[in-house]
């Protein structure tokens, strides 16, 4: 089972053994329709875009205006048209959480890739650059997938973590240790047991 989740931030829990802790708010989803393979249509409010492609979706699926962003999850077995039932988090152990990590734009191999860059004395000029990329003579050419600067960040990630728990009534789920992406981002939650 999927669900679609907005970070809100995180946090730490008030044990004797405290413990980092990610804070996910569930965000209300509908059920359009139900396919064969397992997986659903669903509808959820996303932003204020509105155009007429949208407007005949929920036309079509007798949904509100609210609900105006549509996406396809899969949904446990014997679901039906309406509102997705969320009483699967509370049973919860693990999930997987998938979010796209922050972007950092162009970076250079230092951050990137964690190079150690050159000696911080006087009388040379390599400072934090990438060093030899290359072979001699043979093979003539830079080797494919050497870590040079380039995009960093921005990636679609996906971690495992434990839940701690879940306030179904304010669609709070609580995991332990971080997710990727920024605070608002948006992304899965998918049941491992």
């Amino acid at each position: 089972m999927e669900f679609i989740v907005e970070k809100i931030g995180m946090s730490r829990t008030i044990d004797i053994a405290s413990a980092p802790v990610t804070l996910l708010k569930v965000i209300e989803t509908k059920v359009c329709e139900v396919r064969e393979d397992g997986k659903a249509l669903v509808a959820y409010n996303s932003s204020k875009k509105l155009n007429k492609s949208i407007e005949g979706q929920q036309a079509k699926y007798g949904v509100t205006k609210e609900f105006n962003k549509f996406m396809t999850i899969e949904v446990a077995t014997g679901t039906e048209a309406g509102d997705l039932n969320v009483a699967a988090l509370g049973e919860a152990v693990l999930v997987k959480t998938t979010l796209t990590s922050k972007g950092r734009g162009f970076t250079g191999v230092v951050k990137r890739h964690g190079f150690a860059g050159g000696r911080a004395s006087h009388g040379h000029r390599m400072g934090r650059r990438t060093g030899s990329i290359g072979n001699c003579e043979w093979p003539g050419r830079v080797q494919p997938g050497k870590k040079m600067p380039g995009q960093h960040g921005n990636t679609q990630v996906t971690v495992k973590n434990d839940v701690l728990s879940f306030d179904s009534e304010n669609g709070i789920l609580v995991l332990k240790g971080s997710i990727p992406g920024h605070n608002g981002a948006r992304g899965l939650v998918r049941i491992v047991k």
